[in-house]
C-alpha cells in the first residue's frame, strides 16, 4: 500500500492566505497531516482546500478538529431553516427544498448582512475561532468572499491609536449588524442573543501576535460617548480593510474555505441573490473563552451582572 502523501502548503500572498493541496478531508487526517494543517492555519489565517468532496457529517468532523462546533444561530429565530442540521450554519440563498428564496423570505435578508465586514459569531458570548465555508453551487458571476489580515492591520497602525484601544471593550450584538441594512430582530430573538463585551485588540494565543477585532457586530464602546465610539470603530474597519490587507476569493464548486476569526475579518459580495442559486454551508468552532478573560480584561461592575445574565440566557 503506497504511503500517503502529506498536504502541501501553497502561500497566496506572503503570510496571508494559502492554498492545500493533496488532501481528502472526506477521510480521516493522519497526525502529521493535522500538524501540517494547523501549523499553516496559524500561520496564513485563510487556507483553500479546492475539489473536496464532502458529506455533511465529514464537513463537522473536520471543524469539529478546531474545536467544539458552533451551533447556527437560525435555528432560534422566529423563521428558522430546516435544510441543514444544526451544527451547519446555511448561509446559502435557498428555501428547505432547494429552490432560490423569493423576495419576501426574511432570512434572505438576514442574511444579506453578511456582506458587511465581521468575525463569525463576535456576538455570542463566546465567539468563533475556526469558519469551514463548503461551497456545493455558485453564481456564474459575483459573490466572492473577501477576507481582511486584522494582524497586519494592528502592525500598521498609529502607535496612537493602539494606546488608545488597547484594553478597551467594544459591545457586540446580531442586532446591530442586522439594522445596519434595515433588517430588524424580534424581541424573542433580541432576547436570545443580548448584546455581549468583547474586546478590541486580541493576542493569538498560539502566535502571540495581536490583531484589531472587529465586526460590523459592534455598536459601542465601554466608557466612551456614542458618538466618538462609532467614529472610532468607524475609523479602525476603514483601516483594517484597506486593500493591502485584503483578499478576495472566486470561489469554485467543492471548495472549502477555513478562516481564523480571531485575527480575519471576512464579508461575501453580492451577486444576483434573487436568480442565481449559491449553495453554501459553514461548519464553525468556538473559540476556548471570552475574549476579556482571554486578554484578563476586567468588565466593569455593571457590565459584569449584564454578562452574566446574557451567558445565562444564551
Amino acid at each position: 500500500m503506497a504511503e500517503q502523501r502529506l498536504p502541501e502548503i501553497w502561500p497566496v500572498n506572503g503570510d496571508f492566505v494559502a492554498e492545500v493541496g493533496d488532501v481528502d478531508l472526506s477521510q480521516p487526517l493522519s497526525d502529521a497531516a493535522w500538524s501540517l494543517i494547523e501549523d499553516a492555519y496559524h500561520t496564513y489565517g485563510v487556507l483553500i482546500f479546492p475539489n473536496q468532496h464532502l458529506e455533511q457529517g465529514e464537513h463537522i468532523r473536520f471543524a469539529n478538529r478546531f474545536g467544539d462546533i458552533d451551533l447556527s444561530m437560525q435555528k432560534s429565530m422566529d423563521v428558522a431553516d430546516d435544510r441543514l442540521p444544526r451544527e451547519i450554519a446555511d448561509v446559502s440563498n435557498l428555501d428547505p427544498d432547494g429552490n432560490v428564496m423569493g423576495e419576501d423570505n426574511r432570512l434572505l435578508y438576514f442574511g444579506r448582512a453578511n456582506r458587511l465586514w465581521h468575525t463569525d459569531s463576535s456576538f455570542k458570548p463566546v465567539p468563533a475561532n475556526a469558519s469551514c465555508l463548503y461551497l456545493r453551487s455558485i453564481p456564474p458571476v459575483g459573490g466572492q468572499t473577501e477576507f481582511a489580515d486584522a494582524r497586519a492591520a494592528w502592525d500598521d497602525l498609529d502607535p496612537d491609536l493602539k494606546h488608545l484601544i488597547e484594553g478597551r471593550i467594544a459591545v457586540h450584538s446580531i442586532a446591530t449588524s442586522r439594522s445596519r441594512l434595515g433588517f430588524e430582530m424580534t424581541p424573542t430573538e433580541n432576547a436570545t442573543y443580548p448584546r455581549v463585551p468583547q474586546v478590541l485588540v486580541r493576542t493569538h494565543r498560539v502566535t502571540g501576535r495581536k490583531s484589531l477585532y472587529l465586526a460590523s457586530h459592534a455598536g459601542q464602546i465601554i466608557d466612551m460617548d456614542d458618538c466618538e465610539a462609532e467614529a472610532l470603530l468607524e475609523e479602525l474597519m476603514t483601516h483594517a480593510t484597506q486593500r493591502q490587507y485584503v483578499h478576495s476569493h472566486r470561489w469554485r464548486v467543492n471548495d472549502l474555505v477555513i478562516w481564523d476569526n480571531r485575527c480575519v475579518l471576512h464579508r461575501g459580495r453580492p451577486f444576483d441573490d434573487l436568480r442565481w442559486p449559491r449553495d453554501a454551508q459553514r461548519a464553525t468552532s468556538l473559540d476556548v473563552a471570552p475574549t476579556y478573560v482571554q486578554e484578563g480584561v476586567e468588565l466593569p461592575p455593571g457590565l459584569v451582572a449584564a454578562t452574566a445574565t446574557a451567558t445565562a440566557t444564551a
